[in-house]
């Protein structure tokens, strides 16, 4: 990739749209001034819950893989 200028307004804002492959960046400031933007993303505690019980999203994967295996629930009554 080569270098891009980009150019600040009064208020320190700039577009990053030459640049920018993601929506979500972190961005860290090292000494010396170099901005470091890291892509990122957002998660729900839940998400985050399920993304670190490895047993249960295993559980999920297994039945997405063999739909024949999985429980049918019953209808649900008002």
């Amino acid at each position: 990739m080569t270098a891009q200028l980009i150019e600040l307004d009064d208020r320190f804002r700039g577009s990053l749209r030459k640049v920018a492959k993601h929506h979500r960046y972190l961005v860290e400031e090292e000494p010396g001034g170099v901005l470091i933007f890291r892509p990122a993303v957002v998660l729900t505690e839940d998400e985050l819950a399920y993304e670190r019980n490895t047993e249960l999203s295993a559980s999920i994967e297994a039945a997405r893989r063999a739909p024949e295996n999985r429980r049918q629930r019953p209808p649900r009554t008002p």
